[in-house]
């Protein structure tokens, strides 16, 4: 199939090769823009399986394992002296 395309394509080595990278531009455009958008629905890829263990809330790590929240409570909660005087960690 492809010899025929390339004995098919016009203006000798220079233009086959020109039409050819057309061609395959033209094939990657038509599956990027129209045939993968049609397909996209029945693919599991977004079908996400983790569930969320901090309730919605946006959480980070700063690398130590300790947990970064924006939330003040969070902070308070996590920083304020326990009665023998330590500081509690709640991060999991």
């Amino acid at each position: 199939m492809y010899g025929w395309i390339w004995r098919k394509l016009p203006f000798g080595v220079p233009g086959k090769i020109i039409g050819s990278l057309l061609l395959a531009g033209g094939t990657v455009a038509l599956l990027w823009f129209v045939a993968f958008p049609k397909v996209e629905p029945l693919l599991p890829f977004n079908h996400s399986t983790i569930d969320d263990q901090n309730g919605g809330q946006d959480t980070q790590h700063d690398g130590t394992g300790d947990r970064v929240s924006d939330d003040p409570s969070d902070y308070k909660r996590e920083h304020s002296p326990t009665p023998n005087g330590s500081k509690s960690k709640s991060g999991d």
